[in-house]
């Protein structure tokens, strides 16, 4: 008999586990980057062969560094919109919420698949003005229940190369048409990034697919009506993946900062901030 909760998901959502064991993995270690107890917890009490995500518990910090960025960027939209509203795309089980610990005039609203947002009801404390949105993230119509009135913060980590660019065009779209002003905060991948995806043991097996390639903020320029550039930085020119590399082995930080020389490669995985 056991009281875990058991996890039984498949393609893009299954993903999201991988990145939970990393910030996990990250919150055990003896200088995280994170430093996610929430995650630690879920994790200990998740029924799941934590073996099927792929993610050699090694590169849990290839993954944190991502969250922590997002965390960073997230806290100085905050800092100057006490009155916000967050929208969290594609949450999964992260506890972005708890780590931030926005004031009482910010509604966040963490947004997934029905089944996925069921999992966080069961795992995470009821917070007041915290709301869970069981839709996916392409469905016009949950954006339509949140007032339009306040700035708004869209933060999508790990979803975009998920999307269609239609789809994914057409969230970006919709939001910055809803609000009266806000940021757009989200992670892309370049084309050489979608080509080597099977390359990559956490989608590999969870059968997901990529397909949205952005090869940087000029193709969002493009694509979206209303939206300046505030910030666009490779993963490997980022604070956190700094911090990354410290704690690794001499070997591979020699190696990452060798890759990182690669142009294509320095691009694969870019964070970008738009303003609207």
């Amino acid at each position: 008999m056991t009281d875990k909760v058991r996890v039984e998901l498949s393609g893009a959502p299954q993903t999201m586990l991988a990145t939970l064991y990393g910030r996990a993995a990250d919150a055990a270690a003896e200088h995280p980057i994170l430093g996610d107890t929430f995650a630690k917890d879920l994790v200990s009490r998740l029924d799941y062969d934590w073996s099927k995500t792929g993610l050699p518990t090694r590169h849990a910090s290839s993954l944190t560094m991502r969250s922590a960025h997002f965390d960073n960027w997230a806290r100085q939209f905050l800092a100057a919109h006490e009155r916000a509203v967050v929208l969290h795309l594609g949450c999964g089980l992260d506890s972005r919420v708890f780590r931030l610990n926005p004031g009482a005039g910010v509604e966040w609203y963490d947004v997934d698949y029905p089944d996925v947002i069921a999992l966080c009801e069961r795992l995470y404390p009821s917070r007041e003005h915290h709301h869970l949105v069981p839709a996916s993230v392409t469905d016009p119509a949950w954006l339509q229940a949140i007032p339009p009135d306040r700035p708004a913060l869209l933060l999508a980590e790990g979803l975009a190369m998920y999307l269609t660019e239609q789809d994914g065009v057409a969230v970006l779209e919709r939001v910055v048409e809803h609000f009266c002003s806000g940021e757009l905060q989200f992670d892309v991948l370049n084309w050489f990034g979608i080509l080597g995806q099977k390359l990559n043991p956490v989608v590999r097996r969870s059968g997901a697919t990529m397909s949205w390639a952005i090869n940087g903020p000029a193709d969002i320029l493009r694509a979206v009506p209303g939206v300046r550039l505030l910030a666009a930085i490779s993963a490997f020119d980022a604070e956190t993946f700094r911090q990354m590399t410290d704690q690794q082995s001499a070997v591979y930080r020699l190696l990452a900062r060798a890759v990182a020389l690669i142009p294509t490669v320095r691009a694969t995985s870019q964070y970008l901030r738009f303003g609207f």
